[in-house]
């Protein structure tokens, strides 16, 4: 049995997106919560990952940083019965642009937006966050094409991509509502929140909510 240790905190987007392969071929390892409360995970994570950022992977006596690297490296050390990147390399070329679209287009505007809501009023970038926005809307609407003829991001079977669009869009709905315009992406996020693994990341972070600068909707 691999002895995987996991550093993150189960309110992250980019912790969620590694927990879901993770969950998805049922994957055994340790959470190292990183918190005021946890300093000892806290000093152990800085040793590893000295730009601390997380979600970090150890097994063994490698370390791996990066959400996306850490489900490649699941798929090509621990692969399941749910594989995260095709065989076929053409597929696991689409899979690879589809997971670079949520991570620059998704999460990266619908962080700018939750950063700047924490700022002081003093440091506020209007702007920036107008300009978030507006790529937010410009990307539900690109991914309301793809999404009208495909399952999952990119096709019938559940990916690597999943495993970021999933949290990705969760939070952004939050910050820039997807509107009913985007049927097929509101379909999409729906289908990824009744995923086991999301579900169960979802209900993980559900008492942390409160860190969360903006409201939430209802329904979630």
């Amino acid at each position: 049995m691999p002895n995987l240790l996991l550093f993150g905190h189960p309110f992250s987007s980019y912790h969620q997106k590694a927990l879901i392969g993770l969950y998805e071929n049922a994957v055994p390892f340790t959470l190292r919560m990183l918190s005021p409360d946890e300093p000892k995970n806290g000093a152990e994570w800085a040793t590893l990952w000295p730009l601390k950022r997380f979600p970090v992977l150890v097994d063994g006596d490698r370390t791996i940083a990066e959400a996306t690297i850490i489900l490649e490296y699941l798929d090509l050390h621990y692969r399941g019965d749910v594989p995260l990147i095709p065989d076929d390399p053409a597929a696991a070329l689409d899979t690879r642009m589809m997971d670079r679209f949520f991570d620059n287009y998704i999460s990266t505007p619908q962080q700018k937006i939750v950063f700047d809501a924490l700022r002081p009023d003093d440091a506020k970038d209007p702007a920036g966050v107008a300009d978030a926005h507006a790529q937010l809307e410009t990307a539900y609407a690109w991914l309301d094409g793809v999404m009208a003829a495909r399952q999952w991001a990119t096709g019938d079977v559940f990916t690597l991509a999943d495993c970021g669009a999933a949290p990705f869009l969760f939070y952004a709905h939050w910050v820039h509502p997807i509107g009913p315009q985007f049927a097929n992406v509101l379909a999409y996020r729906n289908r990824l929140l009744a995923r086991p693994s999301f579900a169960r990341a979802v209900d993980e972070a559900r008492p942390y909510r409160g860190f969360f600068p903006l409201p939430v909707p209802d329904e979630d």
